[in-house]
C-alpha cells in the first residue's frame, strides 16, 4: 500500500453538506473514502477519453430471443470480436426476454466501438456500456 497524504481542501459549505448527505446515505466511513472513490472515477473516464489506453468494462443487452435472426447476429459480432469479450453471461428473463451481460477489455476506442454495434443491433431493446478499469493506474 501507498504512502497516505493528508491535505486540506475548501469548499462551499452548501457543497460539503451535500457530499456529507451522500456519504450517510452510501455508508462510507469518512469524507477521505468518499473523496478517494470520486477520484478514482475521474481517473477511469480519463483512461476511456484516450482512445488507446487499455480498459475494461461491460456491455449488458435485453433482447426478445424471437426476433428473426437476432441471436445469431450477436453471436457472429461476439466471435467476431473473441480477443475483447473476456466473459459472457446469459439470462432468461422470461419466456420472451433475454439479458446477455459481456466483459470487455481492450482500447478504449475499440470498446467503445464494439458497445455500440452490439447495442446498435435491430431487436436489441435496451443496452448499456458500463466502463471501468484494468485497475493498472488506480491505487
Amino acid at each position: 500500500m501507498s504512502e497516505l497524504i493528508r491535505f486540506g481542501i475548501s469548499m462551499e459549505r452548501d457543497l460539503l453538506d451535500r457530499l456529507d448527505q451522500e456519504i450517510v446515505k452510501r455508508g462510507y466511513p469518512n469524507r477521505s473514502e468518499a473523496i478517494r472513490d470520486l477520484v478514482r472515477a475521474q481517473l477511469v473516464e480519463l483512461e476511456w477519453s484516450q482512445e488507446d489506453e487499455e480498459v475494461a468494462g461491460t456491455v449488458t443487452i435485453i433482447y426478445n430471443h424471437h426476433v428473426r435472426g437476432l441471436s445469431d447476429m450477436l453471436l457472429e459480432l461476439q466471435h467476431d470480436h473473441h480477443e475483447m469479450i473476456i466473459s459472457v453471461m446469459h439470462v432468461h428473463l422470461e419466456h420472451d426476454h433475454c439479458l446477455e451481460v459481456m466483459v470487455i477489455k481492450g482500447k478504449a476506442a475499440e470498446a467503445r466501438e464494439l458497445a455500440g454495434r452490439l447495442i446498435g443491433v435491430k431487436g436489441v431493446k435496451h443496452g448499456k456500456l458500463t466502463i471501468s478499469s484494468t485497475g493498472k493506474r488506480l491505487n
